[in-house]
């Protein structure tokens, strides 16, 4: 039996988050603070399931007026607000007071759910969900435990996202950034310090990443391809390398320099490339149907 889903939230990940239950048949509440968020989430919705395709699958999302409404008898409380600690431990104090009972996933990518959990009076059934941009094309889901998390809350919750189509993995310790974003910000950090240092163009690096070890990824992860290489090599290779790499303990210099400028990136239209009007759109339809080709190939 499906459960009862209610997201917290209608912005850049909540409304995909929603998508994604409503597609797999789960009934779906949402709910937003700002009025323009509520009122574009159905239109958003629909212009996502065009994009894939589905153009024909009606948005039966119910989009609700205030907080009490959507908690209102769910099973399992989705929340996708800002990522900054006291908004969040503030959500889960208030859905504690309206629903002490049901489960809350909370959607972050580098917070410590133990931290967040603080906030609420059941930090048992607290579970952190990092669901990935864009949520309903992106497969995997990391489900992190924090100190005091339920295992039966995790395995729930895990459930529910199989059922919605999504592979959840476990995450077993509460650490920032998780699994991928780990990961992730390292390949950046590393990136960042290639451009400073005048070993290449920041345009080499993204075609190395994307063209190369990037296009292997999809198919074979790294701790894979270090048994494909042979550890004895990898070793080697480590040992050697290693010493030469970034070990910066705070965002490269590359970054922050443009942040003091006010070039933020593609949403100031400067940043470490240059951004014209149109190239954000096109760059995010871009990234989008190629997500969507993936998603058709793999299933």
């Amino acid at each position: 039996m499906s459960a009862r889903i209610a997201v917290i939230g209608a912005g850049l990940m909540g409304h995909g988050i929603a998508q994604t239950f409503m597609v797999a048949g789960f009934e779906v509440s949402i709910w937003d603070p700002a009025e323009a968020a509520r009122a574009s989430v159905k239109t958003r919705i629909a212009e996502h399931l065009a994009l894939m395709g589905l153009a024909h699958q009606p948005v039966e999302v119910r989009v609700c007026d205030s907080l009490e409404a959507c908690v209102e008898g769910c099973d399992l409380l989705i929340e996708a607000v800002p990522e900054k600690m006291d908004i969040k431990r503030a959500l889960l104090a208030a859905v504690n007071a309206l629903h002490p009972e049901c489960i809350i996933a909370t959607n972050t990518s580098v917070l410590r759910i133990t931290e967040i959990a603080e906030g609420s009076l059941h930090p048992e059934r607290v579970v952190g969900t990092h669901w990935w941009n864009p949520p309903y094309l992106i497969p995997v889901v990391e489900v992190v435990r924090g100190e005091q998390t339920s295992e039966a809350v995790a395995q729930q919750v895990s459930a529910w996202l199989t059922q919605a189509g999504k592979t959840p993995v476990d995450v077993y310790r509460d650490v920032p950034g998780f699994v991928g974003n780990r990961m992730q910000f390292a390949l950046m950090r590393e990136a960042a310090y290639l451009v400073e240092e005048g070993i290449c163009s920041a345009e080499t690096v993204d075609l190395v990443a994307s063209l190369t070890f990037g296009r292997r990824m999809a198919a074979v992860g790294p701790l894979r391809n270090a048994d494909f290489i042979g550890l004895d090599l990898v070793c080697n290779i480590m040992d050697y390398l290693s010493p030469s790499l970034s070990d910066a303990k705070t965002a490269p210099a590359l970054f922050r320099e443009r942040v003091a400028a006010g070039q933020l990136g593609a949403k100031s239209g400067a940043g470490v490339y240059a951004w014209a009007g149109s190239d954000r759109d096109e760059t995010e339809k871009q990234l989008l149907l190629h997500l969507i080709a993936a998603e058709r190939t793999a299933s």
